[in-house]
């Protein structure tokens, strides 16, 4: 099991914390762009497969998808940031402020699950209806971003276990000499 050092031993004073809004933007964005990657692969496993009607092979689709979203975080993770982290200036390193490796980025995206698994299994255990269902993943959204006011570096709890970190890259803006004006 990979050792997380604590947050005070590593912390990167010059890359703050985002603050939750930010991240969660990011967050809204990155659904918004994830439409077309479920998209294309939908379509891909439907013309692979030969399936005629939506709700044939299901599981299977639901597999897949998962798969390609793995594939998708990994490889993006391992780089640093998503276009949607690019375009909030947001970047995703390891507590040494170094590039994920797979193997982190992966286990990230496995702990990421806690964003929308508590809600779905109680919806699935509870026979509940879809309005309840889509309440339960909001409401869980927001209590689980919240919980992040708890972590000493204001971060995530998934990224606390996996070892990561997202840290606020945006660019410093330069000054402007009164000398500068005048021209």
């Amino acid at each position: 099991m990979m050792s997380v050092p604590s947050p005070q031993d590593t912390a990167l004073p010059q890359f703050p914390t985002p603050s939750v809004a930010r991240r969660l933007s990011c967050w809204v964005y990155e659904g918004v762009l994830l439409f077309g990657v479920i998209f294309i692969a939908g379509y891909l496993f439907s013309t692979l497969s030969q399936t005629r009607h939506a709700l044939d092979n299901r599981h299977g689709l639901q597999v897949f998808v998962c798969l390609v979203l793995a594939v998708y975080f990994t490889w993006f993770w391992h780089k640093g940031q998503t276009l949607a982290m690019k375009t909030w200036h947001l970047r995703l390193v390891d507590l040494n402020g170094q590039s994920l490796t797979q193997k982190r980025a992966l286990l990230r995206y496995a702990l990421s699950w806690v964003w929308f698994l508590p809600p779905l299994v109680f919806a699935q255990l509870s026979h509940a209806p879809t309005l309840i269902t889509v309440l339960a993943c909001l409401i869980w959204v927001l209590v689980w971003a919240m919980l992040s006011r708890f972590h000493p570096d204001r971060q995530f709890w998934h990224d606390h276990w996996s070892g990561t970190r997202l840290i606020d890259v945006r660019p410093v803006p330069t000054s402007v000499h009164s000398t500068d004006l005048n021209t």
